[in-house]
């Protein structure tokens, strides 16, 4: 059974960086499809970006701040994220599934992780 931990939010000041960390177990990450989420308060959950062997893609929000990877080797999958905002606060979720390419619809993900708070605050 597949399992995913996300790791490296916190408080961060308008303009930082953080690094997410997304490390699966039970199954490889190097077949699936896999993609960052954010849920902020009192708002719907949203795909904001995501990655898979044939494809990667990013929301409008974040393009061109934000960077996805993946790292086979140790099962991880990161998302760099830079210049951030007050607005990029949520909580980051990470989600896999079992396709050739990915989506950021949330509702074609069978596995996600339990989040990690990213606040940006001065």
């Amino acid at each position: 059974q597949l399992q995913l931990v996300e790791s490296g939010g916190g408080l961060v000041q308008p303009g930082g960086s953080l690094r997410l960390s997304c490390a699966a177990s039970g199954s490889t990450l190097d077949y699936l499809a896999v993609g960052w989420f954010r849920q902020a308060p009192g708002k719907e959950r949203e795909g904001i970006s995501c990655v898979s062997r044939a494809n990667t893609d990013y929301a409008d929000s974040v393009k061109g701040r934000f960077t996805i990877s993946r790292d086979n080797a140790k099962n991880t999958v990161y998302l760099q994220m830079n210049d951030l905002k007050p607005e990029d606060t949520a909580v980051y979720y990470c989600a896999a599934m079992g396709r050739l390419m990915c989506f950021l619809q949330e509702g074609v993900y069978g596995y996600w992780g339990q989040g990690t708070q990213v606040t940006v605050s001065s």
